[in-house]
């Protein structure tokens, strides 16, 4: 029977299956992420035909694995992400041989959510940058005061990094409380610019609950912050969404991949487009050949879904990190191109008293292309 296809969100799942199961687990699947129960018990004919999930398409994508296309009522959404979630990937999600790869939005759905405020250009005006790959980097490790990380904030400052982000272990630690963390390294960056004339940012972790993070996004705008790092995945993309939608008193949005794996959730698909559709304005990713096992495809694809046109969302900014070093930039720019901002943080780190010499180096090598 076909529906209109305004009314329905189709979602793709790869799932491991014998070949004389599939089509019953599709079906299952199907109906465990919408109803939620035995077909023959629902009587109303409406929920059957506009509410029940469709299977629209079962395809062999190796042996035992094949990608199952569902159609979802967008009814049973309403405009809420945490729900939009639920029905995607609620139930399924607590089977181990289902993974989430795709989602089409119908467009009236997808323009409730208002995507990144910034975007890629709206982040090359705060560090003054119009076309240039941007750098960024670090601050490490836990443990070290409000004070030492200042000092480390102003040093990659007065080298010219365009964005100083707080690892995002950095939260409200003894060591290093957040209003003092922020206060510091805030007020070393705008001491750097002006002796500079540079346009660096510094850009505080925040983490906590919704009215936790609120309080922490309006302190750092008083201090005269103008990006933050966010993890929604850690604190939740309902959170993360009224975060954002809060407008977030202008702050820009840089969103990290922590806990992003802790749902088989493809990172494509979550990283890029969940993620820029909720509003982040950048977002980090493991680069392959470091710390983690992203395939350069994966790296790829999450990059192009980041940039691509994709209705009225603004494009998000690919952060390709995760153990790079100087010595990569040239390969990494060459991969991504000019809309990209370079994470390199331990790598630096790493150079001890040569601390300065190797950050102004990372960045005349991003200047130069990395030629």
């Amino acid at each position: 029977m076909k529906h209109n296809n305004a009314a329905w969100i189709r979602a793709t799942y790869l799932v491991a299956a014998a070949a004389d199961e599939i089509e019953a687990t599709a079906r299952a699947l199907a109906t465990e992420q919408s109803v939620e129960m035995p077909l023959e018990a629902i009587t109303d004919r409406r929920i059957v035909d506009e509410v029940v999930g469709r299977v629209q398409d079962i395809s062999e994508e190796g042996p035992g694995y094949y990608a199952v296309t569902l159609d979802l009522a967008t009814e049973t959404v309403g405009r809420d992400v945490t729900q939009l979630l639920n029905m995607l990937f609620g139930n399924c999600s607590l089977h181990e041989e289902v993974r989430l790869l795709d989602v089409t939005l119908p467009a009236e759905l997808l323009a409730s959510f208002r995507g990144p405020r910034h975007g890629i250009e709206g982040l090359r005006q705060l560090c003054g940058a119009p076309q240039r790959p941007l750098t960024a980097t670090a601050l490490q490790p836990q443990g070290l005061s409000a004070a030492a990380l200042a000092d480390l904030c102003g040093r990659f400052a007065r080298a010219g990094i365009d964005f100083v982000k707080d690892d995002h272990g950095l939260a409200d630690q003894s060591a290093a409380p957040f209003a003092a963390r922020v206060e510091a390294c805030q007020a070393a960056v705008q001491r750097a610019n002006r002796d500079t004339g540079g346009s660096t940012c510094y850009v505080p972790s925040l983490v906590g609950s919704p009215q936790s993070l609120a309080r922490q996004a309006a302190f750092a705008r008083e201090q005269g912050v103008e990006a933050i790092l966010v993890a929604p995945s850690l604190i939740g993309l309902g959170a993360f969404r009224e975060l954002v939608d809060s407008d977030l008193h202008g702050l820009a949005v840089l969103a990290h991949p922590a806990f992003a794996g802790a749902a088989r959730i493809d990172p494509p698909l979550l990283l890029a487009s969940l993620f820029r559709m909720l509003g982040a304005d950048a977002t980090i990713f493991p680069h392959v050949g470091g710390r983690f096992s992203y395939s350069a495809q994966r790296c790829q694809a999450i990059a192009e879904r980041a940039r691509r046109p994709w209705a009225h969302l603004a494009p998000c900014l690919p952060v390709p990190a995760g153990g790079m070093t100087p010595d990569r930039v040239g390969e990494i720019i060459g991969t991504y191109g000019q809309d990209v901002m370079l994470l390199i943080g331990g790598a630096l780190l790493s150079a001890g008293d040569r601390l300065d010499e190797q950050a102004n180096h990372f960045v005349r090598e991003v200047a130069n292309g990395g030629a």
